[in-house]
Formats: C-alpha cells, sequence, structure tokens
C-alpha cells in the first residue's frame, strides 16, 4: 500500500463532493485528508484527496471518478511526483508560555499568527509528519486545541487541465 493523490478538477455542482466520496466509501477505503478550492480557471474548482491504497485500486478509483459527469478530469499521483503541503494551527494557553516555547517555535521555522488574552495560536506548514513531529512536541505546553488541513498540492507533470476543457 502507497500513499497517493488524486487531483480532481470539476465544476462547482451541487452534490459533486458526495459524489466522489461515495465512490471511496463503496469500496472501502479511508480518504486520509481532503481539499477543495478553485483552480486558476475561472468555474473550475480542484478537489485534493489523499489516500493510502494499492496501485490497481488507485487506478481503478481515478477511472471511476473520470465518469462522473460533472468531473472535467481525474489525475493520480504518488507523493515523489507532487509538490505539497498542508497546515496545521496549535491552540495554547498564554499560562503555558515560556521560553522553552519560544525555542520549540522557532526550531520548527513555526509562527504565532494569533496572541489573544488566554492563548496564542501557533501556525506550522510543512508535511503531515512534521506537524504532527510538532504536536507531540508541544502537548508538554498543553495544546488545547489542533487542527491540520488536508493535503495542497501541485503535480510535477506539466499535465494541465487545458486540453480537457
Amino acid at each position: 500500500m502507497k500513499r497517493y493523490t488524486i487531483s480532481v478538477f470539476t465544476e462547482n455542482f451541487i452534490g459533486i463532493l458526495s459524489r466522489i466520496t461515495m465512490i471511496f466509501t463503496r469500496r472501502g477505503i479511508n480518504i486520509d485528508g481532503f481539499t477543495a478550492s478553485e483552480s486558476r480557471e475561472e468555474g473550475i474548482y480542484r478537489i485534493t484527496i489523499e489516500v493510502t491504497t494499492t496501485e490497481e485500486q488507485i487506478i481503478q478509483l481515478s477511472k471511476q471518478i473520470d465518469k462522473i459527469i460533472d468531473v472535467i478530469k481525474a489525475f493520480y499521483y504518488v507523493d515523489d511526483q507532487m509538490v505539497f503541503q498542508e497546515i496545521a494551527l496549535y491552540k495554547i494557553p498564554t499560562h503555558s508560555l515560556e521560553p522553552g516555547l519560544e525555542k520549540v517555535i522557532r526550531q520548527y521555522n513555526a509562527r504565532i499568527i494569533s496572541a489573544e488574552k488566554d492563548f496564542v495560536v501557533v501556525e506550522l506548514t510543512g508535511h503531515k509528519e512534521d506537524t504532527q513531529e510538532l504536536l507531540e512536541v508541544l502537548k508538554d505546553f498543553n495544546v488545547l486545541e489542533f487542527v491540520r488541513s488536508g493535503r495542497v498540492a501541485v503535480a510535477k507533470p506539466m499535465e494541465t487541465i487545458d486540453k480537457y476543457l
């Protein structure tokens, strides 16, 4: 089993997300990460889905997604064919602020993006392993909340959606 990223280009129609996720549900494949956003083409949206599965299954998933009427094209990639990042936010109580926390934030190239009366929010952009590692370290500082986005990715192969429009 490998980690794969599926990039789906679609118009923004009601129900498209549920139709795509239903394909994974019917096959019993868990979605590890999911991100949806506008693309560079007006009216075209990009859905990025991260899964851990076999090559045979990823090929079948991509073909099945391609069959959905509102989908323009679905591509799949392995990690080394992608440039990708995730963003993580860590909410830490202000009573946990101490010199050791500043050292950790600097060590991980994280940054404080909000300082409120009762808490600060630390942000780190990186791969899942990086954001998870920082979470483990920050647990010593009484993390109140943690959230990580799905993968934001672009493909290294120069395949573009233009020829499918």
